[in-house]
């Protein structure tokens, strides 16, 4: 299987400008990322970046850089600038990892892109993790997704799904054993094809409502596959604090 990644590390940022430069280490976050994703065993590991101080960081690591337009809505729209510039053909599965995971494991990275190759009806493949606390289930900043027999998503959701009606009837005091409830993680393959496709695809009322992308492929009737993991990954760095908590995390693996 040869796929390729493709980390969007975008500068403006409304909680945190400039996150993908912040040092973790000795090293820009992004480059940590990048490191983590060479290790997935990827063909290819590009940086797709709108600011030329990322590019140079990246280049430094001796990582390849790819400047683009600073006017995307999103990472995907970023990424299908790259694949359509680098003139990949249309079977190449491209895995897109977030700039700001740091922790992301390698295998998690190339099974995303496994299960997209083995699901050959799918156009994307994603990933999730079983959820065991309620605070998580409840929680509008956790995504949720449903899975159909196949291990493709029915649908992604902040809301609780599947929603246990006798047992949550008081509030949702614990998560019922045996409810499917997964948590959505936010690392995404598609097919180069599929990537051309998404950006002609109008959206749609339940992606602006959720704020979920993602929502648009299903709502235009493609399919999904979702990997399971049972491991739960460790938190990106969307804030501040949230860099702080990793500087401490990777201090504290240096010293054992």
């Amino acid at each position: 299987m040869k796929f390729v990644v493709i980390i969007p590390a975008r500068y403006a940022s409304s909680r945190f400008p400039g996150k993908p430069l912040a040092e973790i280490g000795g090293k820009p976050m992004v480059v940590r990322v990048a490191e983590r994703a060479r290790a997935s065993g990827a063909a290819e590991v590009l940086i797709a970046t709108d600011h030329a101080a990322i590019a140079k960081a990246a280049e430094r690591h001796g990582f390849a850089a790819v400047m683009t337009r600073k006017t995307h809505a999103s990472g995907t729209d970023r990424i299908a600038e790259v694949a359509a510039r680098r003139g990949y053909p249309g079977h190449r599965i491209i895995v897109n990892v977030q700039g700001d995971e740091p922790l992301i494991e390698p295998a998690l990275i190339r099974r995303v892109a496994a299960t997209l190759a083995r699901h050959r009806a799918a156009d994307m493949a994603t990933a999730c993790h079983p959820i065991a606390s309620a605070r998580e289930l409840a929680s509008p900043n956790v995504v949720k997704v449903v899975l159909d027999r196949e291990g493709c998503a029915l649908y992604f959701s902040r809301a609780p799904v599947p929603y246990a009606r006798d047992a949550f009837a008081r509030g949702i005091r614990g998560v019922p054993a045996g409810l499917p409830a997964y948590r959505h993680l936010g690392v995404y393959a598609y097919r180069a094809a599929f990537l051309r496709t998404f950006t002609r695809l109008a959206p749609v009322a339940i992606e602006r409502a959720e704020a979920l992308e993602q929502l648009r492929a299903l709502a235009h009737g493609h399919r999904i596959a979702v990997a399971v993991t049972r491991r739960a990954p460790h938190p990106g760095v969307d804030t501040p604090a949230d860099l702080a908590r990793i500087r401490r995390l990777l201090g504290s693996r240096a010293a054992r």
